[in-house]
């Protein structure tokens, strides 16, 4: 974990199913964070300390992740909670942001549905999140991007894809903008779109 011993909230970042924790865009989110006053952390889940590729049941890994926010809250459960990802890990943490006692989710990538399969929407997810999520999806996202009405923010990079690879700047500055203003309003759920 990074960032202050006492610091005034705490940002909680996971990968996608494929990935590690050392993407372009967790690193921007991580490097806002910090600059913040937050203490950060990026979480491997456990289905990749395993050494599995694929992440299982959407259950087994909210389950697991619970665990892990409760594990890294210790005795900070008074101090905001964040929780955020990239792809799948976006998913997980608008399932569980309710049962976590999050704050505000930040879903990097959010893969609004299955490859090959635009019909079969994941929106409930953010729509259920049921706190400020900040979503920051490229415009060349081949599993969709979110409607504006599914998330307090949406913002959609020009010429990025799924990997977000070329947007480092541009997603500091959006999650530096969005933390201080959601942390600012305790999570005030509000609604808005913006290409940037």
């Amino acid at each position: 974990m990074d960032g202050p011993a006492r610091a005034g909230f705490l940002l909680v970042l996971t990968h996608g199913a494929g990935g590690g924790v050392d993407s372009a865009d967790l690193l921007a989110a991580r490097n806002a964070g910090l600059a913040a006053g937050g203490r950060v952390a990026r979480v491997l889940q456990p289905y990749r300390v395993r050494g599995a590729r694929a992440p299982g049941s959407p259950q087994r890994q909210d389950e697991a992740w619970l665990e892990i926010i409760a594990a890294l809250r210790g005795r900070r459960k008074k101090v905001p909670l964040v929780q955020g990802g990239r792809s799948n890990g976006a998913r997980v943490a608008c399932r569980t942001a309710s049962a976590a006692g999050a704050t505000a989710v930040l879903a990097l990538a959010f893969p609004l549905h299955p490859p090959g399969r635009p019909d079969s929407s994941r929106a409930d997810e953010l729509r259920a999140a049921g706190v400020n999520v900040l979503v920051i999806n490229g415009d060349r996202d081949p599993f969709g991007i979110p409607d504006p009405a599914d998330a307090a923010r949406v913002v959609v990079l020009p010429g990025q894809t799924h990997a977000l690879s070329g947007a480092r700047e541009q997603i500091e500055r959006e999650v530096s903008a969005w933390l201080g203003a959601v942390l600012a309003d305790g999570g005030a759920v509000s609604t808005s779109a913006r290409r940037a």
